[in-house]
């Protein structure tokens, strides 16, 4: 791998993994993603941290470690189960995720670790907020959305909890499915609502935001009454989860404001 402004994206094995990490790491920091062949949800993460990578321009590097090929590294890191991702900064690792996460939330991530690399550590601006995303990065929804409404009930337009309490529902409507098999219901079946909404899920958690948000405008302008204003209101929760600033939402938003009237 690698790109224009210095390494981005490297691939790791026992042999290299001292220089390429841990020396590396007191200089830059880096990103450790454990995958395998054989692992779906990998698929889905490794792709998004790859492009956040080369976007990064050299800031952080991505290394990709294969569990099957280089065990000994994934037992120093305790990996249990794939995708799992560590930060790594100063030959320390300093923070991890397992599981694929919303890009938005992974771009978060990635900020905090990269200032964290810049040897100045950010003081969190809001430690309910980390909390409740610390809550959700593991997996617990209930703890996260307890969290979230807390800070909504003391904060009510807080836009972070906002997006933080849109991405537990997404969680919870996503559980259990299966991504290929969603994505093919929904282009076997274009007039199912259920089937486009799920579908649209899945490619927000894929880091396919924009073709999440294409479908459900597809889907309005095709749909009427009781239907079409449960779509608008699936792809207005979809839009609060990347927030008000992504210039995806905003042409979507643009998009959808035509297809209405």
């Amino acid at each position: 791998g690698g790109a224009v402004g210095g390494v981005t994206v490297i691939d790791v094995t026992e042999a290299t993994f001292q220089s390429e990490v841990l020396e590396r790491s007191l200089s830059t920091p880096v990103i450790v993603d454990f995958w395998a062949e054989w692992c779906e949800p990998c698929k889905q993460l490794s792709p998004v941290l790859e492009r956040l990578a080369v976007e990064g321009g050299g800031a952080w590097v991505l290394a990709k470690i294969d569990v099957d090929a280089n065990p000994r590294i994934a037992q120093m890191f305790r990996v249990q189960g794939i995708p799992m991702v560590y930060a790594v900064v100063g030959g320390q690792p300093i923070d991890a995720f397992s599981g694929v996460v919303p890009e938005a939330q992974l771009r978060q991530w990635i900020q905090a670790v990269v200032k964290a690399g810049g040897g100045t550590m950010a003081e969190p601006e809001d430690p309910r907020l980390d909390e409740a995303d610390d809550a959700l990065m593991s997996g617990d929804l209930d703890a996260a959305e307890r969290a979230y409404r807390k800070i909504l009930a003391e904060s009510p337009a807080d836009a972070a909890a906002e997006a933080g309490l849109a991405q537990v529902g997404l969680a919870r409507r996503v559980a259990g499915a299966d991504p290929q098999g969603a994505i093919a219901a929904a282009q076997a079946n274009p007039d199912d609502v259920d089937a486009q909404l799920l579908a649209a899920d899945i490619e927000v958690l894929s880091g396919m935001a924009e073709q999440a948000y294409k479908r459900l405008v597809d889907l309005v302008r095709r749909t009427s009454g009781d239907d079409r204003e449960k779509v608008r209101q699936h792809l207005v929760g979809l839009f609060t989860i990347a927030g008000p600033d992504d210039p995806a939402v905003a042409s979507a938003r643009r998009a959808l404001a035509s297809a209405l009237f």
